[in-house]
């Protein structure tokens, strides 16, 4: 596998390497994997990648199961399926491919765009349908709303076909001479179309009138920029709704990262939520690129992410170690301008590449003085490490200084640490935005006095008192501001192990004197709280009682208070007696409790005067019943 960098973004070549004709057999196979260095440590992941001459455009379905690619010679079509790593099917074509579109979620609907102005359709099964189209086009998309294809070519008109009715609607008339390529947004259906003359043409579908027009041939042309004829639109994406991305002819804008493959590339096809690329070339083997910034590998190869992540832990010299790139103007520079158009200079991109020896000797003949420049940076540099060890100003919070510089500290050894277990840093509470207002706000303060604090923290006290040490050299430091100030020297390192090693034993006495002074403390408050009761005069309060409710003594809130000091035993016992607790068993084991809420003074007169009320009736219904018995008897008789 081969690595390339340019800009820091390495770059590696899954299909870098020779590959292996499919007649040998397995025996041969292996023979050579064990002579050949190349061959051994090349990667095919999909197997027969490639086309039998050329391949200019490749695709991948919407599902990212299926990678399809078109070339010559022959015209035809190839689908490789990524979850075998494999040839799906093959089928041969009239005319040679200009373009291609995907229109189902797999393979089964596809549209190609042919030389001779014919567009056909394919099913799953094949050949579906044939047409033409009246110009020579150069790109097409399609419209799910309204199932139209938009065609663009050597034409100021766009065709349209919708594929519902299965015929031409009226055409888009536009003001560019010739258009290369189109694009519909795949969020609001916006249409874009760029323009031979360096434009970019946006239509509503709806209304089908043009809603803009950007010129983006006049703005990519500045003063420092060297173009050779107008630059015309060449490419044209979409990123989302608000997004878009434009390509020129010229190439304009600023780039990211390159890759120079042995053959022209014709197409370039980034796989959906990944940092793969692939791209089809005026050769056979079609060229697999994966470049771990742009994003994760995809889900059928996701080896990869373990594979590159060792190879930077093993770095290895990239293509480029031995080359500089440079532009015009740093040729201009360094007096090296008559030497374009000489092998000693590689055309790539905007620039050259030339012999990194060339460029230290041009530059060292431009610069005499680089060597000293050299020299003092380097200096500059042991000095900073020197400083290391010093005391670091730091501008401490106001609010929790104390566990600012704790957590500093904590985050140096931290980094130390992972220095030599090769593991990555954790980021650091105090650059942490959730964390900010613990150390602004006043009321996220620690409070070490507090009686939690200091029977958790036995031992933070000695920790402490060096930290307060270390802050106060800190703010003196930062009063006189002097910068290059030494840190104050620490105890041996003998003193330091047994102090680490008392630290353990001294534990149960550092809480024992903690829990000492705490009492000591609670004594002193109970001491004051006499002082000031002694000292208030009590003065006799009225209280007025409501209408309807009848004075007690105030023996039943000294009973109250009694029965609030026993036990919940006791108290359980005693409602139990009364009959407002019921306690009983359940099946599974456990205690069932049921309770009985008191009653207030009006609820229970209430309930009294119903009871009455309730027993008087029955009263007059037993003399109302007796009376009609008797009137019965009596008739009887008569």
């Amino acid at each position: 596998m081969q690595v390339s960098s340019l800009n820091e973004v390495k770059i590696y070549s899954l299909s870098a390497g020779r590959s292996l004709p499919e007649w040998l057999s397995d025996r041969k196979k292996r023979a050579l994997q064990k002579k050949d260095v190349d061959i051994r440590r090349r990667i095919e992941l999909i197997q027969d990648f490639e086309m039998p001459t050329v391949s200019t455009k490749i695709k991948v379905s919407r599902d990212g199961q299926y990678i399809m690619a078109v070339g010559t010679y022959k015209p035809r079509v190839r689908c490789f399926d990524t979850y075998q790593l494999s040839q799906k099917f093959e089928r041969c074509l009239d005319s040679e491919v200009v373009t291609f579109e995907i229109l189902s979620d797999d393979y089964s609907k596809i549209v190609f765009l042919q030389c001779g102005r014919f567009v056909e359709f394919h099913s799953q099964h094949g050949h579906y349908y044939k047409t033409r189209i009246p110009k020579f086009g150069r790109d097409f998309s399609y419209h799910y709303p309204s199932c139209d294809l938009y065609f663009v070519g050597a034409s100021s008109e766009v065709y349209r076909l919708n594929l519902e009715q299965g015929r031409f609607l009226n055409s888009l008339q536009t003001e560019a001479s010739e258009s290369n390529v189109c694009d519909i947004n795949p969020v609001h259906f916006l249409f874009a179309m760029g323009t031979a003359e360096g434009k970019v043409e946006c239509w509503d579908p709806r209304t089908r009138n043009r809603v803009g027009l950007l010129d983006c041939a006049l703005s990519s042309v500045t003063a420092d920029t060297e173009i050779e004829g107008l630059p015309s639109i060449s490419a044209l994406k979409f990123d989302g709704a608000l997004n878009m991305a434009v390509g020129t002819s010229t190439g304009q804008g600023k780039i990211f990262t390159s890759m120079e493959p042995e053959h022209d590339i014709n197409d370039v096809c980034l796989y959906p939520n990944s940092g793969m690329l692939m791209t089809a070339n005026e050769a056979p083997k079609m060229n697999i690129y994966y470049i771990p910034v742009l994003g994760p590998a995809p889900k059928w190869c996701s080896f990869l992410d373990n594979l590159t992540e060792e190879l930077e832990e093993n770095p290895e010299s990239t293509v480029y170690d031995d080359y500089k790139f440079v532009t015009r103007k740093d040729l201009e520079n360094l007096g090296l301008a008559h030497l374009i158009g000489s092998s000693l200079l590689r055309a790539y991109m905007h620039g050259f590449f030339m012999d990194i020896r060339l460029y230290h000797k041009a530059k060292m003949m431009a610069n005499p003085f680089a060597y000293e420049e050299y020299r003092r940076e380097k200096i500059r540099q042991k000095i900073e490490e020197t400083r290391a060890q010093r005391v670091q100003l730091k501008k401490l919070p106001k609010v929790n200084k104390e566990l600012a510089l704790k957590l500093i500290e904590e985050e140096g050894e931290e980094q130390q640490s992972s220095k030599k277990r090769k593991q990555k840093n954790l980021p650091s509470l105090l650059k942490d935005d959730r964390f900010k207002v613990m150390f602004e706000n006043p009321d996220f303060q620690v409070d070490e006095q507090s009686e939690e604090f200091r029977l958790l923290n036995p031992l933070v006290s000695k920790i402490s008192e060096k930290r307060k040490r270390k802050l106060k050299i800190l703010e003196e430091l930062e009063a006189q501001g002097q910068e290059e100030e030494e840190e104050p020297e620490g105890k041996a390192s003998d003193a330091e192990s047994s102090e680490s090693s008392d630290d353990e034993k001294g534990w149960v006495e550092e809480v024992r004197k903690q829990r000492k002074l705490l009492r000591q403390e609670e004594k002193l408050k109970r001491q004051e709280r006499l002082k000031e009761d002694q000292q208030t005069l009590l003065k006799p309060q009225f209280f007025e009682i409501k209408e309807g409710e009848e004075f007690r003594s105030f023996k039943d809130s000294a009973k109250k208070q009694k029965l609030m000091k026993k036990s919940l035993e006791d108290r359980l016992k005693l409602e139990e007696k009364l009959g407002t607790l019921n306690v009983s068993d359940t099946t599974v084991g456990s205690k069932q409790a049921t309770f009985k809420l008191k009653k207030s003074e009006q609820q229970r007169k209430q309930q009294e005067a119903e009871k009455r009320h309730r027993q008087e009736r029955k009263t007059l219904r037993r003399s109302a019943s007796h009376l009609k018995s008797r009137r019965g008897r009596g008739r009887l008789f008569h």
